[in-house]
């Protein structure tokens, strides 16, 4: 079945509000074995919106709509498709009656507008909005099945979820199976040079890659209708990915490299510490967004001046003189002083030159040094990235756990593949 986004709102037109909706209804439907065929991003205008959806019903079997719902007079998706569809709005008293109780248990008053939230197409469905308060619709007329869902993407995701897929799941028997292979330490068009004998060959499974900084995901998806021959097509492929790519996949899954490390370290019981200079705290960043990471992540320290370097991690000033703070000898000094003083198994430096400003000649920007001190032994790598200032600062974070986990591998002998 093919299947067409909407998404309404002024915001996302001008770039003052990123559209992360259409992202997550196109990845779901296309998990799930739908054919998303287009994708329209339109303002609050009822009278190009009424064109675009006349477009949409003459060409795909499912148009999901988001945004547009809300109690405000620019909120005009609703009425915009109950019009092309000459269907009269009318007031849903159990939609009255979960808008009152929403407002009142958050003690809000509710002014006279929010009613009109309530207001569904005679003939639709109306969707419960467990995250907020404009319900969604469901309609099912002339051949076509319609989706209007609220824009704010927690209580779109929640509808969507919760009824939208069941729904659409029902109506197919077609299965949709992917499998993924998640690599650091190799950049995309490498990956992709290993991998294009089976990219021109794809027919069913089919595969493709996803940059992000740091990291290649690789995914593999076969559909079909029985579920032993779906996965028996995708293991001759996942043999052919393990034997080319090896070590550098570090997961199979979606996971990133720092979430897969937060997990083995709490795992394993290896306790971390980091001392940062041109990251700021990223690392420390990353670490902290994993639930639980308290049981492995003990310290983290921001070292920006030579003074902090001095104080906080005994960095000698004689080497800060003579050797600068950018170098392989302060990085030594940070990572294994920083190991004496937090007591963790793991600890880890980054000083550098982000930029734009601070490089010369002898030291570019971009020229960053990562120290990792394991159980004893010290690994300082030299890195030379190109970018912006958040992009050097970005790949220098992403270095730092790809080192983490190439000491491991080195040390223990154990693969981290989670």
């Amino acid at each position: 079945m093919n299947c067409e986004i909407i998404c309404v709102g002024t915001e996302l037109l001008t770039g003052a509000t990123l559209n992360t909706n259409v992202n997550y209804i196109s990845k779901q439907l296309s998990q799930h074995g739908f054919s998303v065929l287009y994708q329209t991003t339109i303002g609050d205008n009822p009278g190009r919106l009424k064109e675009c959806f006349g477009i949409a019903a003459g060409r795909s079997d499912i148009i999901v709509l988001t945004g547009g719902l809300g109690p405000t007079q620019d909120d005009l998706t609703k009425q915009t498709v109950a019009d092309y569809f000459g269907m009269p709005l009318k007031r849903d008293e159990q939609q009255v009656k979960n808008l009152k109780k929403r407002f009142d248990r958050f003690n809000y008053t509710m002014t006279e507008n929010n009613y009109r939230q309530c207001d569904i197409p005679v003939g639709a469905k109306a969707i419960d909005n467990t995250c907020g308060t404009a319900p969604g619709i469901h309609i099912e007329k002339d051949g076509l099945t319609v989706f209007l869902l609220p824009g704010p993407p927690s209580e779109m995701k929640a509808m969507f979820d919760i009824y939208v897929m069941p729904i659409l799941n029902n109506r197919t028997d077609q299965l949709v199976v992917s499998r993924y292979f998640n690599l650091c330490d190799m950049g995309e068009s490498m990956v992709e040079s290993q991998i294009m004998d089976l990219v021109n060959e794809q027919n069913n499974p089919t595969i493709a890659t996803y940059a992000k900084p740091g990291e290649v995901l690789i995914r593999i998806t076969a559909d079909g209708q029985d579920y032993d021959a779906v996965n028996e097509l995708l293991d001759g492929y996942e043999q052919v990915i393990e034997n080319r790519f090896g070590k550098h996949i570090f997961t199979r899954s979606q996971k990133t490299l720092s979430q897969v490390m937060a997990e083995y370290f709490m795992k394993e019981g290896i306790t971390v510490a980091t001392a940062e200079s041109c990251t700021g705290g990223l690392i420390a960043s990353k670490f902290t967004e994993i639930a639980g990471i308290s049981q492995s992540y003990k310290m983290g320290l921001v070292t920006y001046s030579n003074e902090a370097k001095m104080s906080l991690l005994q960095v000698r000033e004689q080497t800060l003189a003579d050797k600068g703070a950018v170098s392989p000898e302060t990085a030594r000094e940070m990572c294994e002083n920083l190991g004496r003083i937090s007591g963790c198994d793991m600890n880890v430096s980054v000083t550098g030159i982000a930029g734009p400003d601070g490089g010369s000649a002898e030291k570019p920007v971009g020229l960053v040094y990562i120290g990792v001190h394991y159980k004893g032994k010290t690994h300082i790598e030299e890195c030379r990235f190109n970018g912006n200032r958040k992009a050097i600062q970005n790949r220098s974070a992403q270095k730092a756990f790809v080192l983490m986990r190439q000491m491991v591998l080195d040390i223990d002998r154990k693969n981290i593949y989670n």
